[in-house]
């Protein structure tokens, strides 16, 4: 049988197993336990943020942040086009509204012109920035960091914090991934704006299996987001809740896998780097492939490595024809303003989106690639796209 080369699978090589039967052996099994606490404890340190809190998954972080942005029915929150659905749907759970923002070459939020839209499309009224259009509340921008990729947005962020607009950084798929120079020099990404999210996924850099954790500078918001992930419950003893609450906490079991991941994260990275190196290698010479370089100002975690295709052969073509060899493959997402749920929504000015996903493959990255593995992968694609 062909080995399967999955886009990116998990990588078991530390103390996953030793940690989750402790789990077992001590009957802590739900969303009480030590490896919580060592687990929120390890991403701190690992990213310089000063609180994080964990829950079930990337989407739940998304949707906290907007509740402790304090944004509301009919309120708007800017965000990228080019970002997983769940970005989207995040905002939509609070029957807010997205406006959807162009995109750069890096496939993060485009800087310029989501300046362009603040200063010309709203104005500051009692603190507060308002769409001149909709006459709504401009409450929230969702800043995700694409493919591992962190976005470029300093003078989007003086701006945003002079219009009172909350920076929430989806940085699901960046986890390893900091700023060289800038103003954000030696940042973490998610660790910047008011809050951050990463994903735990099972395709992510570490996984949790599922999971997700929300990084904040500020302690009240670390002390209401425990308080809402525990169903806000005020008396633990008469089980008195004075707010609606969530079932939002990870599991000690999920904590106990990502803390075996998360130890690894150094090794994670240096092997993301050689992957993407012998990619660079072993496609540098085909003149239909473009391995799509990163962003110079940071340091990448190379989750997944981008090509764009330059044949006259349809990127669905391409991937079916990789399935044959058992590679699995993807495009860009379908860009969120022309998903059925969200066409209704506002956008603005989006045309680079088009040019810069055009014919463009996540291929597979998994940190369990050997060299020889890549280099079949990539002879492959060459012989499919030559």
């Amino acid at each position: 049988m062909k080995k399967k080369f999955g886009l990116h699978e998990p990588y078991f090589v530390g103390n996953e197993k030793k940690y989750l039967l402790s789990c077992i052996k001590d009957n802590w099994v739900s969303t009480s336990g030590k490896f919580l606490r060592l687990f929120e404890k390890e991403i701190c340190k690992k990213t310089k943020a000063k609180f994080a809190v964990p829950v079930l998954n990337g989407t739940i972080g998304l949707h906290l942040s907007l509740i402790l942005s304090k944004v509301n029915t009919n309120d708007e929150v800017l965000v990228p086009t080019i970002t997983f659905a769940a970005t989207v749907n995040s905002i939509i759970y609070l029957k807010a509204e997205p406006i959807f923002m162009d995109v750069d070459e890096n496939f993060n939020i485009d800087e310029k012109k989501t300046i362009e839209f603040i200063k010309k499309k709203t104005c500051l009224r009692n603190g507060e920035t308002i769409n001149l259009k909709t006459k709504k509340k401009v409450k929230a921008i969702m800043i995700v960091h694409t493919f591992g990729n962190p976005a470029n947005f300093e003078n989007l962020y003086l701006l945003c914090k002079k219009r009172n607009i909350k920076i929430i950084e989806d940085a699901a798929e960046s986890l390893g991934s900091v700023y060289k120079k800038g103003k954000f020099k030696n940042c973490h990404t998610g660790t910047i704006g008011d809050f951050g999210v990463f994903s735990f996924n099972g395709n992510k850099i570490i996984t949790a299996g599922n999971g997700g954790i929300l990084l904040t500078k500020n302690k009240n918001n670390y002390n209401k987001a425990n308080y809402l992930i525990t169903q806000s419950k005020d008396d633990n003893i008469r089980f008195i809740h004075n707010n609606v609450g969530y079932n939002y906490k990870l599991s000690n079991l999920s904590a106990a896998l990502g803390l075996a991941q998360v130890e690894q994260l150094e090794s994670f990275l240096k092997k993301k780097k050689e992957i993407r190196n012998l990619y660079k290698n072993y496609l540098r010479n085909s003149k239909n492939i473009e391995l799509i370089d990163t962003p110079k100002y940071s340091k990448n975690n190379y989750w997944l490595n981008l090509i764009r295709i330059k044949t006259k052969k349809s990127i669905l073509k391409v991937i079916s024809e990789l399935k044959k060899y058992n590679i699995d493959t993807r495009p860009i997402w379908q860009p969120n303003h022309l998903q059925l749920p969200f066409r209704k929504f506002n956008r603005f000015n989006l045309k680079n989106y088009k040019t810069n996903i055009k014919d463009v493959l996540c291929i597979p990255s998994s940190a369990s690639l050997k060299k020889k593995d890549i280099k079949k992968i990539s002879n492959i694609i060459k012989k499919i796209c030559k």
